[in-house]
This record gives C-alpha cells, structure tokens and sequence, in this order.
C-alpha cells in the first residue's frame, strides 16, 4: 500500500492525544504513525494535543492551527468538559463550530469520541455520550465511537491516576482506532 503523495494528519486533543506522562515516541499520535509508515503509507502525524483541553479551548485555538490546512484531521477533544460537568449542549456547539472550521478549509475529520463517566448521574452521561454521534451525523463524518474502548477501567493498561493510559494502553488504542485512520488518511491523498 502507497500514496500517491506524503500526508499531514493534525491530530488535535487533550492529554489523551497529546500523551500525558508518556515519552513523546509513546503518544498516540506517534504510534498511529509508526503503524501507518510500518505499511508503507508517508504520513506525518503533527501532535496538536494539549493536556486538560476542553472543546472551549480547542475551538479557540483552531483557527491558528488552520493557518497552514493539513491534508486531514482528527478531532479528540471532550474528555475533560465531562470530567468538569460542563453543559454537553456547549460542548456540542463547540464541535460543531470547530466541525465547520475544518470544512471551510477542506479537511477531512475523523471525530473520536468519548463516554461520560457516571460521577454526575445518568442522566447527564446519557446526554453527554449522544452528543459525538450525532455530530458526525449531522457534518457527515466519520466518528469513532469511545477512544478509551477496551482501556478505561483496567488497571493494567492505564497509569496510576487511573485515567491516562500507559504505553501498552495507547497501543491497544492506537490499534482500534488505526483502520478509521488509514481510511482518511488514503481519502485524503486521492486526487
């Protein structure tokens, strides 16, 4: 497999991306793209994750990300408007926003999502947890549904806070989550 050009993926984030406690070599965006390269595809990830970002922060800093557009994107960010219990209608207008930014600069997204913890109550992980797919429904982008998928919640592959993963967290991560990857990565080097 190859590309018909080299690619740029801005991967924007929070501390799961930006690779909390972890050498940069182990961060996400690194291994993402040691495993795209170990299949011969030329792709550059740029790390623009930033720990304890929400997506208020994300959105404001967005525009100046998109000076220079890369060739496509992924959007990681709500893990600590919901650690803050931050109103899930903001946090969804601000993906929204941040959305429309990437169109209007023609960069495919892939929008990764998260899940709620029940810390304040059901009702409102309930509305937190809808808000990513029906996101990329409405911008008509790809979404992976729950980053922290097969991670969150065990010991063995998080770090001692309980939140961030490990090394071998962000592997198993950066498997699930590496097919979405490699299909907008080839989309975004069509012609």
């Amino acid at each position: 497999m190859s590309l018909p050009r080299p690619v740029t993926l801005l991967a924007v984030g929070d501390s799961l991306t930006a690779g909390y406690g972890l050498p940069a070599s182990a961060a996400l965006p690194a291994v993402i793209e040691a495993l795209l390269r170990q299949e011969g595809l030329n792709v550059r990830v740029v790390n623009a994750g930033v720990s304890g970002d929400t997506t208020a922060g994300g959105l404001a800093r967005l525009p100046w990300l998109l000076e220079e557009p890369p060739d496509c994107a992924w959007l990681e960010l709500g893990a600590n408007d919901g650690l803050r219990g931050q109103d899930p209608q903001r946090m969804e207008a601000n993906l929204d926003a941040m959305l429309e930014l990437f169109a209007a600069r023609g960069v495919p997204v892939l929008l990764i999502g998260m899940r709620a913890l029940e810390n304040y109550g059901a009702d409102y992980a309930a509305r937190f947890d809808a808000v990513f797919p029906r996101v990329a429904g409405r911008h008509g982008v790809p979404l992976h549904p729950f980053l922290l998928e097969g991670v969150a919640l065990d010991p063995a592959l998080n770090q001692d806070d309980g939140i961030h993963p490990n090394k071998r967290g962000v592997e198993v991560i950066a498997r699930a989550l590496l097919p979405r990857v490699r299909e907008l990565v080839l989309a975004a080097a069509r012609p």
